[in-house]
Formats: C-alpha cells, structure tokens, sequence
C-alpha cells in the first residue's frame, strides 16, 4: 500500500498524519515535542507506521510544516504551516459544507486565516507576539489553579456568576492577575470562563481582520476545550465547526500536500 505523510511539528507538540492514494486519512499520531525535535519527530514517525501496520518503504512522501519543519531533514519537502492548515481544514470542512475561516490556536501563537472556495488562502494573520491568546497561556492558568489542563472545559461549565474580566495582555501579568483573583474568594469556574473569555476576545479581534465567513472552522489542540470553544462561539455569534480530531488538521494538509507533490512528480 502506498501512503504519503504530513509531520506538523509544533512548538509543543508534534503531529502526524497518513493518507492513502485517494488523499484520505489512514492514521494519525500525536505526542510532546520536547527539546529533542528530530528524535522525537522520527520515534513518532516510526509508532505512527507501526500503528497503521505500514513499513517505512510504504510511504512515497513526506512534507513537514510547523515551527520545526526544517529540523527534519528526511521529509522530501516542508511547507508554511499556514498553507498546509488551510488545505487540512479544507479539505475536513467538505464534510459540513465547506468552511472559509480558519480559527487556530497553537502552543505559542494563534492564527486566523481566510480561504476561497478551492481552498487556497486568500488572507491571513497571527498573533506570535505574546502567549495571552495561546496554548501556553492555557497551560499555565491551569498550573496557577492547580487543575489538570484538561480540566478547564469543564470549570468553565461550573461558573454560577459572570466570567470575570482578565484584563492583561501579557501572560505573566495575567498569571498574577489570576493569582489575585483566587486569592479574593472567586471560584475557579468563574476565572477560568474569564481567562476563556479573553483569550476568544483577542482571537476574534484577530479573525475579524482577515474577514469573517459564515462557516468558522476551529483547530489547534484548545480546540478540544469545549469552555474555549463556548466563549469563541459566544463572542463570534455562531456555532463553530470543530473536527474530530482538531490537533492533527495542519498535519493532515502537510499530508494531502505530499500526496499532491507525488503525483506532480509522477506526471
């Protein structure tokens, strides 16, 4: 069987993704990027083919995107991480109609990105100047509120009052804020619906500058928080469309590209 694969390695994770000859999706992996970018890329690689019970000689291309896409020096190819999260989440999107804006938030940034109706972008723009709208952000509330990251969703469910503002812009600023507001009696679900509130606040800000479609597509891995994902819907007045698997789309369209470049090739 011939599969093509996509490495989307992120500042603090890495993703992948197989697709078949059809350009659909065989198997998908995730796993912790770590200070070793190569080794832990290629260990993922590896238990990605094992899982899908596929050998190396299987797989015709390879393309890397993400923040270390040039670390991996054994992918035939790497791509803007932009390209490849518009054509994963075109391609994702056929399934609820189509989508045209592209909300992602990642571990050290968050990005916003417009497509036409092929799926090529037609405009985008990021936020990579301060963690306060990002994954990192994230982690760390939950660290200063002492919950497992995975827990936000959930406090965010249990606010019986109002969000409470976050007002900084800067994480360790907003860390202190945090701090401070626990220390005056409010509960967690309450600082967690605000610290969702703000983050959805700047991404919003962000998406409305490269113009807002009616179908809002969102991924990145705080896509699984479902608190996250009611403040967004909250504050764009629609229902977002959230994949399955919302970490791995920018790996599945390194993947899709892959096999686009094969066949180029091929010709």
């Amino acid at each position: 069987m011939t599969c093509f694969a996509g490495l989307d390695i992120g500042s603090t994770a890495i993703k992948a993704a197989l697709v078949d000859e059809r350009g659909e999706l065989i198997s998908s992996s995730v796993a912790a990027t770590g200070s070793l970018f190569y080794k832990n890329t290629l260990e993922l690689f590896e238990r990605l083919l094992q899982q899908a019970g596929l050998r190396r000689e299987d797989v015709a291309y390879i393309i890397a995107t993400g923040y270390g896409r040039k670390l991996f020096k054994d992918a035939d190819d790497s791509i803007s991480e932009i390209t490849a999260n518009a054509v994963g989440a075109h391609h994702v999107g056929k399934a609820f109609g189509g989508v045209r804006t592209i909300i992602n938030i990642g571990g050290q940034d968050s990005k916003a990105i417009r497509i036409d109706a092929e799926g090529h972008v037609a405009n985008f723009a990021m936020n990579d100047k301060c963690a306060a709208g990002t994954g990192r952000f994230l982690d760390a509330a939950a660290r200063n509120l002492e919950v497992d990251l995975e827990e936000l969703g959930d406090l965010h469910l249990t606010a019986e009052r109002a969000p409470l503002n976050i007002n900084s812009t800067c994480t360790v600023f907003a860390e202190s804020e945090i701090i401070g507001l626990l220390a005056n009696g409010h509960g967690k679900g309450e600082v967690v619906a605000g610290i969702h509130y703000s983050i959805a606040n700047r991404t919003v800000r962000l998406a409305k500058r490269v113009g807002l479609e009616d179908r809002v597509y969102f991924d990145g891995g705080p896509a699984l928080n479902k608190g996250l994902v009611a403040a967004l819907e909250d504050e764009l007045r629609r229902e977002l469309v959230v994949p399955e698997h919302p970490q791995i789309t920018t790996a599945l369209g390194a993947a899709i590209l892959a096999h686009d470049a094969y066949l180029r090739e091929g010709e």
